[in-house]
């Protein structure tokens, strides 16, 4: 069923506004999932904000064009699934995931920061820890000198705390 005019116009602007908010553009070929293969990655994404669309590639093409993602325009042939998502590594996340578990749904290609990515970009930045990781580990590096030098001055006062008791201890000499 094709759509009239006003509903590509709708399609167009909604993708639009999708790709002026998100960082990264994931393009995946779907042929051969089954459906309910399909709503399992859908729902996935949509936990991880994720929002995965299959498109027409026409206007998709129209809907990327003059953004970031523009430049892999090219790449929009044959069945795809487009996968954008603010945070910068869960559309990758998301589709890199479910491609280890279902051999049917195979990475094209993506984009991030008005780069094109190939398959191994995309795997590569699905590798990346999310924002929560990696600003935790941040925190832990920070927290490592301060809690270094708490137990290392602890260690000193129970030195001192048992050197002190010891003496009290002795019996004086008279």
């Amino acid at each position: 069923m094709s759509l009239n005019r006003s509903e590509k116009e709708a399609v167009i602007s909604e993708v639009t506004s999708l790709a002026a908010k998100a960082q990264t553009l994931v393009i995946a070929e779907y042929r051969g999932i089954t459906v309910a293969d399909m709503t399992k990655l859908r729902v996935d994404a949509r936990s991880k904000g994720v929002t995965l669309s299959v498109l027409k590639n026409t206007l998709a093409r129209r809907a990327v064009a003059g953004s970031a993602f523009e430049v892999v325009a090219d790449q929009m042939t044959g069945p795809l699934i487009y996968g954008f998502s603010e945070d910068a590594v869960a559309a990758a996340k998301v589709v890199a995931d479910f491609a280890k578990t279902n051999d049917k749904l195979v990475i094209r290609g993506g984009a991030f920061g008005g780069k094109a990515l190939d398959v191994n970009g995309v795997k590569q930045l699905a590798n990346i820890p999310s924002k929560e990781v990696l600003l935790a580990q941040i925190c832990g590096l920070l927290m490592s000198p301060m809690s270094r030098t708490a137990v290392v001055l602890g260690a000193l006062a129970a030195k001192k705390g048992e050197g002190a008791a010891a003496t009290a201890a002795e019996p004086v000499a008279a």
